[in-house]
């Protein structure tokens, strides 16, 4: 397929495929065209190039694998990131080593699936996101766990804090967003990344969370 199709409205979710291996690419693509919820309507084969692509077609989610030449995935998703886009950045990868995992979602992931799910997994995964949700692969769960067993100390960055301690206030995203001045989707990747530090999976637990470590 064409690298590019015109962005137009739709009720499809519209995904980017980005990754460098031309036989992943097209075997997600087969994947995708089967779903009547789902559009494939671009592809990249590297971090550079995704860029350039998201900005033009405006998808709502892209599939970015981590390990690429050039421009990797984690440096992609922070300048997709920046562009300020309504978009939702799923990390699909072979790896689920804990530098990259806190790596992609401090970029701005709101989920992280690994290569070797189940086919529905990437298909809900992409719902998910794009419903809001933060869907990490069990595996990558299970890292993250460990890392939260073996740490004295949960480390959060200062927004992470902020945030969290506006979800135990009750607020919602889009009220956390206006009383911090960012985007809900920046709001929601500060939730993803704070969900998998300190090893929880909802708000609700989140919130027990927070009362219970005085935060």
């Amino acid at each position: 397929m064409s690298n590019e199709a015109a962005p137009r409205a739709t009720d499809h979710i519209r995904v980017v495929i980005v990754d460098d291996h031309a036989v992943i690419r097209a075997g997600l693509e087969q994947l995708l065209a089967g779903t009547p919820d789902i559009e494939v309507v671009g592809e990249a084969e590297g971090g550079e190039q995704s860029v350039d692509v998201v900005r033009r077609l405006r998808p709502d989610v892209v599939l970015m694998d981590l390990q690429m030449p050039g421009v990797d995935g984690v440096a992609a998703t922070r300048m997709i990131m920046a562009e300020g886009l309504d978009v939702d950045v799923l990390v699909l990868t072979s790896y689920s080593d804990r530098e990259r995992i806190l790596a992609a979602l401090d970029a701005g992931a709101v989920g992280y699936l690994l290569k070797d799910a189940d086919p529905d997994d990437v298909l809900q995964g992409i719902r998910a996101v794009r419903s809001g949700g933060s869907p990490i692969h069990p595996k990558a769960a299970r890292t993250l766990l460990g890392i939260r067993a073996g740490s004295s100390q949960v480390q959060l960055t200062a927004r992470e804090t902020e945030v969290l301690r506006l979800v135990r206030e009750g607020l919602a995203n889009k009220q956390i967003a206006r009383r911090l001045h960012i985007s809900e989707r920046t709001v929601k990747a500060h939730l993803t990344s704070a969900f998998a530090r300190i090893g929880v999976s909802d708000r609700t637990q989140a919130a027990l969370w927070v009362e219970r470590n005085g935060l």
